[in-house]
């Protein structure tokens, strides 16, 4: 172990001056005590960083590094044992380094961050594609709109409760993002399970106008609880609704395939073309089921949903 090494360098009074070839001489002395090639390893690192010596003249090799002809004598290892060697000497090497081990520590955090993002969704037949367009129909917009209103005008816009009193359907597009809080507001495609502009239009400044009477509980101002209770009971919470709407959209409009249907939810879910984060962070899944169909039957749709929820 190191504490040998350091005994025979201080009783020959050893230099990283000396050759490799005078160095050589002790090295059947130290060996004697470093039995496996871990303390061999410890040996070497101890000569290399506590006293200077280079890798060629740390007179400590292991048993997999050369082969023993005679004592004091030792024949060159093979190309496949020097990268071993090296390997397994970066492999040790690389503990040594703070900002390595918390790279390292930082990866793993992220993993299990990953797996916690990677929801899956379920919902049951009141929230199914089919119960929330009738509810969407049926709704008359001279009356005041209740929790399960704002719940379903959500899922049609896969809206944020930040974004429930701010956005804004234009001739244009749609504007008024949570995410643009701050910067220069930037128009995007209309796209929803209610293909209707218009309709949609309605809905949502009909759920604004009760938010800003006091009918309705803002579900995006800090401390508001009543929709998060309300769909407690059907197994939901808020943000599920933005990604459920972007199922339904994918649905509603009749996705000719897979990169088809990513567009569809991308143009939903309002993504900013400027958005660069990784796509490895906010999976989910939504396990998609037309009304009546059970549970084990549904069809997962996987996609991004960016970097909030």
């Amino acid at each position: 172990m190191s504490a040998i090494a350091t005994r025979i360098v201080e009783k020959y009074n050893l230099k990283p001056e000396m050759s490799a070839s005078d160095l050589s001489k002790y090295t059947s002395e130290i060996l004697k005590g470093l039995t496996d090639d871990k303390k061999r390893n410890q040996a070497r690192r101890r000569l290399r960083d506590g006293f200077k010596f280079s890798d060629a003249q740390a007179p400590i090799k292991s048993d997999s590094m050369v082969t023993p002809q005679s004592e004091g004598t030792y024949v060159p290892e093979t190309i496949k044992e020097l990268a071993q060697r090296i390997l397994r000497d970066k492999l040790i090497e690389v503990t040594k380094f703070s900002e390595i081990t918390e790279k390292a520590n930082e990866i793993q955090k992220n993993h299990r961050k990953f797996a916690e993002d990677f929801e899956k969704i379920n919902y049951p037949d009141h929230f199914t594609l089919e119960s929330v367009k009738e509810r969407l129909d049926r709704y008359d917009i001279k009356t005041f709109p209740d929790l399960q209103a704002l719940a379903d005008v959500m899922i049609m816009l896969c809206m944020r409760p930040a974004e429930v009193t701010t956005l804004r359907i234009t001739n244009a597009g749609v504007a008024g993002y949570a995410k643009n809080r701050g910067q220069p507001d930037v128009l995007r495609v209309f796209r929803s399970l209610e293909k209707n502009q218009k309709r949609a239009k309605e809905l949502l400044t009909w759920i604004q106008n009760a938010i800003l009477s006091g009918k309705l509980e803002n579900p995006g101002k800090p401390g508001a609880k009543r929709l998060n209770k309300y769909l407690k009971s059907y197994g939901l919470i808020p943000r599920y609704l933005r990604k459920m709407g972007a199922v339904y959209a994918i649905v509603a409009h009749g996705a000719k395939n897979l990169a088809h249907a990513m567009t569809i939810a991308q143009e939903a879910l309002r993504h900013s073309p400027d958005n660069n984060t990784s796509p490895t962070q906010n999976y989910v899944v939504v396990n998609y089921r037309p009304r009546g169909v059970p549970p084990d039957k549904a069809t997962p749709f996987q996609f991004w949903c960016g970097t909030d929820h």
